[in-house]
């Protein structure tokens, strides 16, 4: 066990030694020389101004202009009453009208059948050659409609 011991950290002394050896080679080599210094960079007065012939309006003021992100936009559509707070009924308000769909009953609780019910019906709506299967085509009209941009009332 010593002699393996001892070779072990022999090996290691020669690849350590083997490294500093060839480090100081590295050090030593001539650094080529560039065939000519790069040129000076121009003058402040040399660059551009703009185009000079360009129109166009104005950027805003800082404070002139203040866009919502998109973050404060939904915001703004959850809280109806606009009081800054979204409240439960206010969450849950955009959603009534899809869970009344799916409501058959009325009775403000949706049962398993009542969904699997709407799901079989939004199945074969969409399965047109009627096969019992939905081809990528078929199953790409199952996608929920996405609402028009409201248009500005300027």
């Amino acid at each position: 066990m010593g002699r393996l011991l001892a070779g072990g950290m022999a090996a290691l002394l020669l690849v350590a030694g083997g490294l500093f050896w060839w480090q100081g080679r590295a050090d030593n080599a001539p650094v080529p020389q560039l065939a000519s210094a790069p040129p000076p960079p121009p003058e402040m007065a040399a660059l551009p101004e703009g185009d000079p012939d360009a129109v166009g309006a104005a950027p805003p003021m800082p404070g002139e202009a203040s866009p919502q992100s998109r973050e404060q936009k939904r915001f703004a559509r959850y809280d109806r009453n606009r009081d800054g707070i979204i409240t439960r009924v206010e969450m849950m308000g955009s959603r009534t009208r899809a869970f009344k769909a799916l409501d058959k009953d009325g009775d403000n609780l949706l049962s398993f059948e009542e969904w699997a019910v709407a799901t079989a019906d939004r199945f074969g709506a969409a399965d047109a050659d009627r096969d019992g299967r939905l081809t990528p085509a078929e199953f790409a009209t199952t996608a929920p409609k996405r609402a028009a941009k409201q248009r500005c009332r300027c």
